[in-house]
């Protein structure tokens, strides 16, 4: 049984604008790819065909994957209670060590994305953060063992 996942509205529409990108421009262009591999002979030893049809079986796939987050997807709104931190919320972390500070959106695992501030709910960070409250500090523990302490600065949607 696949299990729900998260999105934002917006991740929804990425997904949804990649899902169309892939089935009309990426499909057709692997085929093109294909089609002239084979003219080129023998397909046993032609690297260019070998390339093309692991590329098309990457776009098939793909294309797959993101139907199904898609068909399983619960839209998560922007959160109405700013009080504590919830799935779709922007939380300002300072770390009690070092004192840097850094803002993320907590997201579901499908459209996480850490270089851009987006953390999954299922990282030790967003774990540690869900429900926690302005001026909470919390403890996570990262993969190597180590404890990191932030203090939660901000919640906003």
């Amino acid at each position: 049984m696949q299990k729900e996942v998260a999105l934002t509205p917006e991740g929804q529409a990425r997904l949804e604008q990649e899902l169309i990108h892939l089935e009309t421009v990426r499909r057709r262009e692997v085929g093109e790819r294909i089609k002239e591999a084979k003219e080129f002979g023998d397909i046993s030893e032609n690297s260019e065909y070998d390339d093309a049809k692991n590329e098309q079986a990457w776009v098939e796939s793909r294309i797959i994957e993101v139907n199904v987050i898609l068909a399983h997807a619960t839209i998560i709104q922007a959160p109405k209670n700013k009080s504590k931190v919830t799935l779709g919320s922007k939380v300002g972390l300072r770390d009690v060590e070092t004192n840097d500070k850094h803002v993320y959106q907590l997201v579901g695992s499908a459209e996480a994305d850490p270089i851009h501030d987006r953390i999954s709910n299922e990282s030790p960070v967003g774990q540690a953060v869900m429900g926690a409250k302005k001026g909470d500090t919390v403890r996570v523990t990262t993969p190597r063992g180590s404890v990191i302490e932030y203090e939660v600065i901000s919640i906003s949607a």
